[in-house]
C-alpha cells in the first residue's frame, strides 16, 4: 500500500483500464470511476471504487484523473462532450489529467491547449507499452509528454501502474514516442506470425521455436508472449488486438506524411493490416496471435 494515498479518478474501463484501477485500489487510493458502458463499473465498485455519473463528476471529485480510451474520438467526447471534463471550467485549475490512450500527437496538443485555456488544468499524454500483462502487474512503460510540473504531480498515479516513466518533451511528445514504439511492435508481430506459419509448413517443431530463438537477436517480448500462442493456436484471452496495431500504424503513416518522413516498411505493413481488415475469415478485433491464421491460409495481397 502506498504511504500517501489520495482520491484519484479514472475514465475508461477496458482491457487496460480495469487492471490499472485495480492497481490503484490495491495501493489504498480512493478511486472514482466512469465508463461509457455502465456494466463495467459494477465489478470495480464491488472491489471498493466509487462510480461517478459522468466525466465531469470524476473531475469534480478528484484532482488527478487518468484516462484510458479506445481512440481520439472517445478522448474528445470525454473532454468536450456533454458533462465532459472541460465543463468543470475554472474549478479545474490545478487538476491534472493523464491520458494513457494512444491517439495522434496533433489531437493531443489541441486538446491539452483547449483544456488548459478553458479550465487551467494540466494534461499529460502518457501512452503505454506492456499490454494487459503490464497493466495487471503495474509494470507498464510510460512515454510522457507535457509540462514537467504536471508529470511530477501525476506520480501517485504512475507509481501504481508503471515501472518506468520517461519524459519525452512537451505535449504530444509522448504520443509521438508511442507511435515509434508501435511501428516496431506492429511490424514485429506480423513478421512473427508469418515466421511461425512458415516454420509449421516447413516441418519445424513450431512449439519449440520460441524457446529456440530466446536470447538471440530475433528475441523480443512480442515473440515470447505471442509466439507460444501462435504455435498452439491459442488465441484467447485477448492481450493486444489486431485492430489496435492497424490503428497505430495508421497514426504513424499520417504523421509520416506530415513530416515528409520515409517509412516504407511501416507503410507496407499498414497496407497489410488494412487488407487483413477486409477478410471475412479473420476477426479484426481478435488477439494479435490470430495473425498466424492469415499466413496459414492465403497470404494477403497489397
Amino acid at each position: 500500500m502506498s504511504e500517501v494515498t489520495q482520491r484519484i479518478g479514472f475514465i475508461g474501463l477496458g482491457n487496460m483500464g480495469t487492471p490499472m484501477v485495480r492497481r490503484l485500489l490495491a495501493a489504498g487510493h480512493d478511486v472514482v470511476i466512469w465508463n461509457r458502458s455502465a456494466e463495467r463499473l459494477a465489478p470495480l465498485v464491488a472491489e471498493g471504487a466509487t462510480a461517478a455519473g459522468s466525466p465531469l463528476a470524476v473531475a469534480q471529485a478528484a484532482d488527478l484523473v487518468g484516462l484510458c480510451l479506445t481512440d481520439h474520438r472517445a478522448v474528445e467526447a470525454v473532454v468536450a462532450g456533454p458533462q465532459g471534463l472541460a465543463a468543470i471550467g475554472a474549478a479545474g485549475a490545478g487538476k491534472v489529467f493523464v491520458d494513457f490512450s494512444t491517439i495522434g500527437p496533433e489531437v493531443t496538443v489541441r486538446l491539452a491547449g483547449a483544456l488548459r485555456e478553458a479550465t487551467g488544468a494540466g494534461w499529460v499524454d502518457a501512452p503505454v507499452s506492456g499490454g494487459v500483462p503490464g497493466a495487471e502487474t503495474g509494470t507498464l512503460i510510460v512515454f510522457a509528454g507535457g509540462d514537467p510540473a504536471d508529470i511530477a504531480r501525476a506520480q501517485p498515479l504512475f507509481a501504481c501502474v508503471a515501472s518506468r516513466v520517461t519524459a519525452m518533451g512537451p505535449s504530444g511528445a509522448g504520443q509521438t514516442t508511442k507511435i515509434c514504439n508501435q511501428m516496431i511492435v506492429a511490424v514485429n508481430v506480423l513478421t512473427i506470425a508469418e515466421t511461425f506459419a512458415f516454420a509449421r509448413r516447413a516441418g519445424v517443431a513450431v512449439e519449440n521455436l520460441t524457446a529456440a530463438l530466446a536470447g538471440g537477436f530475433a528475441d523480443s517480448k512480442p515473440l515470447q508472449i505471442f509466439g507460444p500462442r501462435m504455435a498452439s493456436r491459442r488465441f484467447t484471452p485477448r492481450q493486444s488486438g489486431i485492430e489496435l496495431m492497424g490503428k497505430d500504424l495508421g497514426l504513424s503513416q499520417a504523421l509520416a506524411g506530415k513530416l515528409g518522413a520515409a517509412t516504407p516498411v511501416a507503410a507496407l505493413c499498414a497496407a497489410l493490416y488494412q487488407t487483413i481488415r477486409q477478410r471475412a475469415d479473420i476477426d479484426y478485433s481478435a488477439d494479435v496471435s490470430e495473425l498466424v491464421r492469415v499466413y496459414e491460409a492465403d497470404p494477403p495481397k497489397t
